[in-house]
Parts: C-alpha cells; sequence; structure tokens
C-alpha cells in the first residue's frame, strides 16, 4: 500500500516529477476525455511494468531501451485498435495523444528505474500508484477546466454508443462569469496545472514541517 500511496502523492507524475505534461495539458478541456487517457495511461503503465519484471534478467542494458519501448507500444497499439474498432469517438477525440503514450516520460521511466529492477509485485504496485496518481491529476485539472470554461461537465458523450446513454450537466444558470472560456485554451490549461502544483506544494511542505 505505501508504494501505490507514494506513487500518488510523494512521486506523483505531474505534480511532483513532471513528468506527461503534453498529455495532462491538451487532453483536460473535458472530463470524459481526462479518466479515458487516465485509464489508458494506468493499463500501459501497469502491464508493461509487469512485463519489463518478468523479462528484466533476459535484457542486457544496451538493449533494453528499445525492448521496453516496443513492450509499451505493442500495448498502446492493442489499446489503440480496440478503441478504434469499439469506441471510434473516443479514438478520435484522443487524436495523436493516444499513440503518443508510447513515448510518454512516465510509462518508460518506471520501466526503467523500478520494473527493470524489482520483483513484478513490486512494479504493478508502482504502476498503479502513478497510474492513479497521473489520473487524478487528469481529472482535477479537467473538472476546473470544464465547469469554468465550458459551463458543462461531461462524464459520458463520446462513450454513449458503449454505455448507451449520455451524462452531461450545465452548471451553472444565467452567470455573468460562467464560463471563462479561456480556462479551455492553452494558457488556461499552463494556468491550471501552475495553480494545482502551487497547491500541492504547499499542502505537502505544510505537513512535512516538524513542530517546533
Amino acid at each position: 500500500m505505501k508504494t501505490i500511496i507514494n506513487g500518488i502523492i510523494k512521486e506523483n507524475p505531474v505534480l511532483v516529477l513532471l513528468l506527461g505534461l503534453c498529455s495532462t495539458l491538451a487532453i483536460t478541456t473535458n472530463f470524459e476525455n481526462a479518466y479515458i487517457m487516465g485509464l489508458c495511461v494506468t493499463i500501459v503503465l501497469v502491464f508493461s511494468n509487469i512485463i519489463t519484471s518478468l523479462i528484466k534478467k533476459f535484457v542486457t542494458k544496451n538493449v533494453e531501451v528499445p525492448v521496453y519501448i516496443l513492450i509499451i507500444s505493442t500495448l498502446v497499439t492493442i489499446i489503440e485498435i480496440l478503441l478504434q474498432n469499439y469506441v471510434p469517438a473516443i479514438y478520435e477525440v484522443m487524436g495523436i495523444y493516444l499513440p503518443l503514450i508510447v513515448v510518454n516520460c512516465i510509462v518508460l521511466g518506471r520501466a526503467l528505474s523500478v520494473a527493470s529492477k524489482t520483483n513484478v509485485r513490486t512494479s504493478f504496485k508502482d504502476a498503479l500508484g502513478i497510474g492513479i496518481g497521473y489520473t487524478l491529476v487528469l481529472m482535477i485539472i479537467a473538472l476546473f477546466r470544464e465547469i469554468f470554461g465550458n459551463n458543462t461537465l461531461t462524464i459520458i458523450n463520446s462513450t454513449s454508443n458503449l454505455f448507451g446513454f449520455k451524462l452531461m450537466y450545465k452548471i451553472f444558470d444565467n452567470s455573468i462569469l460562467f464560463p471563462m472560456e479561456f480556462l479551455v485554451k492553452p494558457a488556461g490549461a499552463f494556468l491550471t496545472l501552475g495553480i494545482l502544483i502551487g497547491i500541492f506544494n504547499s499542502i505537502k511542505g505544510g505537513n512535512n514541517d516538524e513542530p517546533n
């Protein structure tokens, strides 16, 4: 459990390690997109870490990077095929950011720094913690940006053909202040991420302070 919590808080990939920022900034205009991207990255993380840990004894240092990238790219391709065939709307929304999971520093980084050096159980827990941490940050950013930037909350829309219904809500009625459309633009993504990092580090720093 400690390893999982470590991935969510102490080594949060976005707020602490500052990895995976491209997808974090680009995909968080919509709450639905955020949790789906987080789920996809978590799946790739978990399976790539498990496979890496299983084969680490057979992979030499000089070929480990291409081997691990091959594993990651295979997993991403499988997810792409599944989404394209069963949830094409999500596949189109994700666009280039779905195949770019292959070069996401979070995934390759955990394979090299953790999975290639530890057992399967530890690798699994590390991947799960990092994946949850990444997904939670995406969801928080998307929640803020969509609600205040679009005046909506989209839980199920692109995946409505999969679930058979839609869940979209309008948050504020006849408000002068909302929506603040700049929040769903690139500048709004940087602003939201910066504020969240500041709040997170402030809380984290406060918790680490020892009483006099």
